[in-house]
Formats: C-alpha cells, structure tokens, sequence
C-alpha cells in the first residue's frame, strides 16, 4: 500500500452546503479527517448527509462525536421548546448555539494532535453569516492563538493553522466554487429544521440563504423540499 505524501488536516463536517465545500477544498492538498458532532441538535439528517459526503469526496475517516449541548439548550437548535424563525432575524438569532464552535474547534484540535494534523478547515463566513459572533474573523485569529498556547504542539513549535476557505465569500460564489469541485449539493442538508429524510422546510434562516445563492448563481437548487 502506497502511503500519502499530503499533510493531514481535520475537516468540520456538517453535512451542510459549506462545510461540504470545504471539504472539497480541503482534499486538493490535505489528506482529509472529517468530524462531525451529534450535539443535540433537532434532526440527525445533517449527519447522514454528512456520512454521505466524507465517503463521495474521499475523505481519510469520518467520525462522529457525541456531546449534549441539548443538555444546555438555549437555542433553536438544541432545545424543540424554543421555535425556530421562519422570518429573517435581526442581531443574534435564536438558532445561534452558546459557544458552539468554540466547542466543535476544541475537539478538532485534540483530534489534530492525535493525528499530526497540520490543519483545520471550518466552514465559517462573514458574508452569509447570520450574525452568529463565533463565525467573524476575530474570532478565528483568536482561536489561532489559543491553538498555540494550549498544545502539546504548539509549545513545541508546530503550527497548527485554523483555515476559512470560505470567510470572505459569498453563498453564491461558495456554490460555484464547490461545483467546479464536483461537490454535489443534492447530498447536503441545510435545513434547520429538516424531516428524517433530509427534506428542507424552505422557511427558516439556512433555506433562505441556501436558495438566495443559487438565484444569485444562476444555478438550480437541488435541495428536496417538503
């Protein structure tokens, strides 16, 4: 068996639109470890989709991690009592997780460790970004320094890199992107409030985003509405 020369990077994986994409990105020089979260979270049809792309973009591994922020709740997402909106949201929406991706990086980072990681690809944006304060730029150059000071790793030199392909783009630019990849969008879920067969609301905050960019692409939506 011939092993890869490629460094390694660990992918967040959502199953969504833009985590997809990173992980198309991502598989141009890094040999690829996607990790994916069942957080609590509403619907387990992201991770079936998430499943279904690690294995079509040729992923290295995909792993599933189990932790109960549902246990917290505080946000639409978590918590089935707190409705999600079907209208745009001014400031921080409900949808917003407490300290979500601060938590998903942790565990990314111990994973990169583990495995000799160089890299770590978040499918972050500041374009489309809902208002969500853990997807500005700020916060990345912040988790960046935190990678480096609280590392076995990091004391000892190595970079750790956090990488956002898609900070600084629009949706409409992240789907033209993914598909001259050949990510194929009819395998992800976005919904916020999908059925268990990954059928898309069409109303909330994700669905809105997800069909104004392929409007604005030009491109037809292959998501499944129900």
């Amino acid at each position: 068996m011939i092993s890869s020369s490629k460094p390694r990077a660990v992918v967040l994986l959502s199953g969504g639109l833009d985590s997809a994409t990173c992980l198309a990105i991502a598989q141009q020089k890094y040999d690829c470890y996607a990790l994916s979260f069942a957080y609590g979270q509403r619907h387990n049809s992201e991770l079936a989709a998430a499943a279904r792309l690690a294995q079509a973009l040729g992923a290295k591994e995909h792993r599933v991690v189990n932790i109960d922020l549902g246990g917290i709740g505080g946000s639409a997402l978590t918590d089935t009592s707190i409705a999600v909106p079907e209208q745009a949201s001014l400031g921080i929406p409900v949808t917003y997780v407490p300290a979500r991706n601060t938590v998903f990086l942790a565990f990314a980072l111990a994973f990169a460790e583990v495995i000799k990681a160089e890299a770590i690809v978040i499918g972050v944006n500041a374009v489309d970004y809902s208002g969500y304060p853990d997807c500005r730029p700020e916060y990345i150059a912040a988790f960046q320094k935190l990678a480096q000071l609280a590392t076995k790793s990091g004391v000892e030199g190595v970079t750790l890199t956090i990488e956002t392909p898609l900070l600084h783009l629009s949706k409409a630019d992240i789907i033209k992107q993914g598909l001259l990849l050949g990510v194929d969008y009819a395998l992800t879920v976005s919904c916020y409030q999908a059925d268990l067969d990954g059928k898309a609301c069409g109303k909330c905050d994700s669905c809105r985003l997800r069909r104004e960019g392929f409007l604005a692409a030009g491109l037809a939506d292959p998501t499944r509405y129900r």
